[in-house]
Formats: C-alpha cells, structure tokens, sequence
C-alpha cells in the first residue's frame, strides 16, 4: 500500500521544485495535498513559456509535474483579505501547512507560525529556506544553484582542481532531495504529534541539506586543516579496483571495490588475467598500490579491448561491485528500474503520456502511482465547495478578485 497519509490534508503554499517536491512526495504517500498558487501561477510554470525549460512532446512541462504530480491546485490572491480569510479556511481543516516563503513576506501576508496556529494549533508548520530560519539570512531568497551548490560546498568538492570553471549543477538537483528531507520531517512530525498531542514546527534549509549531504568532507575538513594530505593522478588510484576505465566504444565501466583482496582473483578471472591473479606485484592490496600505475594501465588496455554492451554481458557475474556509466535516456530500460516500479508513467494534462521518476519510498513492496501536475487553479470550485461555500459566494470571491 502507498497510502499511508490517506486522511491527511496538507496546504502547500510554495513555488519552483524544493518544497513542492516535498508535497508531492506526500501525495503519492496518499495524503491530500492542496497546492495553493497566486493569481499568476506558480512562477515554475513559466520556464516553458520563457523558453528556458524546452516543452517536451505532447507539451509536457516537466520542470512542474515533478514536483507537482498527484495535487489540487486553487488560485488565491493571498493580498486581499478574502483571499485570506479563503486560506485561513482551509488551514482550519488542515494537518500539514507547507511553504517556501520568506518570514518577511509571511508576516506580511500575515500567515506566519501564531497566524495560523491561532485558528488550528494543531498544525503542523513546515518550512523550506535557502539558509535556515536564524541568521543574517533568514530573508535571503534561496535556490539550490546558490545556496545548495554554490555556497553549500558541493560544486567545490566535485570540481576538480585543473578545472577552468566550476562543474554545474543539474536541475533541481539539491530541491529534490530536500523534499525527502522535508518529507521525512514531516512524517516524524506527525507521529509526534499523534503521541504527544504536541504540533511542530519543521524546517529544512539548502544550505543544511548540503552539509549533510557533504558529511564526510565537512567533518574532515577542520581535522586535517593545514595537513598535507595525498593526492593521486587520475590514472594512478590509490586501489585500482576503484575507478572509471573507458571501453572500446568510448563508454565507461566503474568498478568500487573497496575489499580489493577480495575480489581480485575473481576480477582478474572475469577479465582474463589469470595470469595476473598470483602476480607478485599485484598479488595483494599493498603490492597493487606500490604498483597501481602499471596496474591502472593494464586494466585500462584491457577495458578497452571490448565495447561497453560486451563488458556488460562479460561482468554479468562478477562478485564485485561494478555498473555501467549510464544516461538519463537508459535509466528507462534499467531492469531493476523497471522490476522495482522506480519509473512512473503519468498522464499529463494536455492529454500526454510520460514517465518521470517516482520517489524511492514503498511500502509493501508497492511502487507509486501518481497522477499527473494540476492545471493553475485547475480544482479552485472544487476546493471551495468541499470548504461549504456556495456559488454564490464562489463568484463573490471572484468578482472580489480574491480567487482565479
């Protein structure tokens, strides 16, 4: 089953991927979750018409349907009081509320923490920031480009040193897993909340997801600050058994090895190097590494001996941790992507059919299955009616200008 939040509604009042992926996660959990947007839309739905994001086949924009899938969507001008008061509405009936925007415009629109809580204490606040929320930068805008990748340490540590410029991001890369994280938060939120009566307020910034995400350097950074630690030529690695060697067809094969005595007889075997298997200047970890660019070489002729899918057919039974370097466009044909369900297929609203990546969490062995992104405003009458208001008052608000 993948409706473990069934009964939950959550309000979501944020823009582009980070928070709203967190939504979108609790979707597919089965929760109902009610996108709340401006009168001029989520601003990520404009990637497409400006031309920045390519709309795909079908007009599929798919920058909105990942952090988007399986929501109601209602338009709210949250600047007018009845716009407002619409909210305020929906937050009485709510467990979770959701948003990405800034403690300064929350004031203003006067929706922050006491705001709410003083017509439902029992919700669940949730933040999503670039930075936190204490600091100089509490009001700071944030995005993963800035605030996950840039300043978070992550482009840093993947760039390498002879590099001329700073290797890129790929879209969303730091939101999408802030969204779990938010998710996560959540979820323990509510059992809290479910044990002790107790409603709590949740936050997650960016810049603390990429610390996170950087354990390892972080920690080390200030033990070995002023060491000179060693550093290895790109083709003469510490343990041969862990790296990228190029195939005759320009591919690449990773093997990660780590217990290389391990599984050094078996890789040999695989490769036919038997030879090499008993070879004194390989025959053990401390020998390989004495001897690691001779060794670096010889594996490196040899994968280059083979094409990428005749590598692949060979290495079918190697014990040893090893994968192809695979693409995006792969990934659709992986077969334990496949057996596993880690591929959606969704119906857009335009009537287009296409995958997208479901979240990794199942239960009971069930994959998600989401419905596609809403339309803007695209369940606004629905929303209201299931509030108690009457036409009547639908088109008040309307006319108001309160509602889309």
């Amino acid at each position: 089953m993948n409706d473990v939040l069934a009964g939950i509604k959550v309000i979501e009042v944020a823009g582009w991927t980070f928070v709203p992926s967190a939504g979108a996660v609790l979707a597919e959990w089965g929760a109902d979750v009610i996108k709340v947007e401006p009168l001029t839309g989520d601003p990520q739905r404009g990637l497409v018409t400006s031309g920045l994001v390519p709309a795909g086949a079908g007009g599929v924009n798919y920058m909105m349907e990942v952090p988007n899938r399986g929501k109601r969507s209602i338009g709210i001008d949250l600047s007018t009081e009845g716009g407002r008061d619409l909210l305020l509405a929906l937050v009485r009936q709510a467990d979770v509320f959701l948003t990405s925007y800034l403690p300064n415009v929350r004031r203003k629109l006067g929706i922050d923490v006491d705001d709410l809580r003083a017509v439902n204490p029992d919700v669940i606040y949730v933040r999503g920031s670039g930075y936190g929320p204490r600091g100089p930068d509490v009001d700071t805008p944030g995005f993963d480009g800035v605030s996950y990748w840039a300043r978070g340490g992550v482009a840093d540590a993947l760039t390498p040193p002879e590099a001329d410029f700073p290797v890129g991001g790929r879209p969303a890369f730091g939101d999408v897993m802030g969204g779990m994280a938010l998710a996560g938060g959540i979820c323990a939120a509510l059992l809290a909340r479910e044990r002790n009566g107790a409603a709590s307020v949740v936050d997650v910034s960016l810049l603390g997801l990429a610390l996170w995400n950087l354990g390892p350097d972080v920690a080390a950074a200030k033990l070995y600050e002023g060491v000179e630690l060693p550093s290895f030529r790109r083709d003469e690695p510490p343990n041969p058994l862990v790296a990228y060697y190029r195939t005759a067809d320009d591919r690449q094969i990773c093997l990660m090895m780590l217990q290389s005595d391990r599984y050094w007889p078996d890789l040999c075997r695989h490769l036919g190097l038997d030879g090499s298997i008993a070879d004194p200047r390989y025959a053990d970890a401390a020998a390989r590494f004495h001897n690691r660019a001779e060794l670096y070489r010889l594996l490196s002729e040899t994968f280059a001996s083979r094409t990428y899918a005749q590598w692949r057919d060979t290495l079918a039974t190697l014990a040893g941790p090893w994968s192809g370097m695979q693409t995006a466009a792969e990934l659709h044909d992986d077969p334990a992507a496949l057996a596993n369900g880690y591929l959606a297929t969704l119906t857009a609203t335009s009537g287009a059919a296409f995958e997208l990546a479901a979240n990794p969490v199942q239960f009971d062995e069930t994959p998600a299955s989401p419905s596609g992104a809403p339309e803007h405003g695209q369940h606004t009458e629905e929303i209201l009616l299931d509030l108690g208001l009457g036409w009547d008052d639908i088109d008040r608000h309307k006319q108001q200008g309160d509602i889309l």
